[in-house]
């Protein structure tokens, strides 16, 4: 923006003598002026509602009107109002994360009072029809592994060698069958009077699954720095 430069002093035509020509005010001078007024005024802003082209900068210490936290014009912002749009999107019970830094929030956005929160645990969402979840900062769970209710399966193995009986002579009570040698003859009734135990064995193996212990019961997890802002 330029600024209104006078070309002619006319405070110094005063003091000239009657008759000197210099003492006149002429039009060409006055015409000069106005010209330069005009070119001035015709890259200033106007005091109300000004459109301003290029890169304006406001002096410091300049005092505006903070504009509401819902404007989306191009009108000028303050610091006021960037303040107050950022502290709308972290609402007292909201969380804040960062991967990296640990500085407390309020340093590093200027506002609120915030906690650490959530050590050593991974957030889920809200469900209404779970008594785990229905409730804001409900916690459960468990670090360590912790052996289920669950079922095996068991395979039984029998295996029979194959056995004999012996039958005495002593076993023929009626008939008159005899025996000789390695074979015998059967005259009649024959009561068999010995036993025998069979010689099977059975084996049953129930097969182990699943794993218990410290610190086994994690999902795949990421550590972040954590903290709501509670005023």
């Amino acid at each position: 923006m330029s600024d209104y430069t006078k070309s002619t002093n006319f405070a110094t035509k005063d003091n000239l003598s009657s008759g000197n020509p210099l003492k006149i005010v002429k039009g060409t001078e006055i015409d000069t002026e106005f010209n330069n007024i005009a070119t001035a005024v015709a890259t200033k802003a106007d005091l109300a509602s000004p459109t301003f082209t290029g890169t304006p900068t406001l002096p410091t210490g300049t005092i505006a009107v903070t504009q509401s936290s819902g404007s989306n014009t191009t009108t000028i912002a303050t610091t006021a109002f960037v303040q107050a749009a950022i502290a709308l999107l972290y609402p007292v019970g909201s969380v804040y994360t960062n991967a990296t830094v640990s500085t407390n929030p309020a340093t590093l956005l200027g506002f609120g009072t915030w906690t650490a929160f959530g050590a050593g645990r991974v957030p889920v969402g809200f469900d209404s029809g779970n008594a785990l979840f229905d409730a804001a900062e409900e916690t459960g769970g468990s670090a360590d592994a912790i052996t289920v209710s669950h079922t095996h399966t068991a395979t039984t193995t029998s295996t029979d060698s194959g056995h004999t009986h012996a039958i005495s002579p002593a076993a023929w009570t009626t008939g008159g069958g005899k025996v000789e040698g390695n074979s015998f003859s059967f005259g009649g009734t024959v009561s068999a009077t010995q036993s025998s135990t069979a010689n099977i064995t059975s084996t049953t193996t129930v097969a182990s699954a699943g794993s218990s212990g410290t610190n086994a019961n994690y999902q795949p997890y990421i550590t972040v720095y954590m903290w709501k802002r509670v005023s």
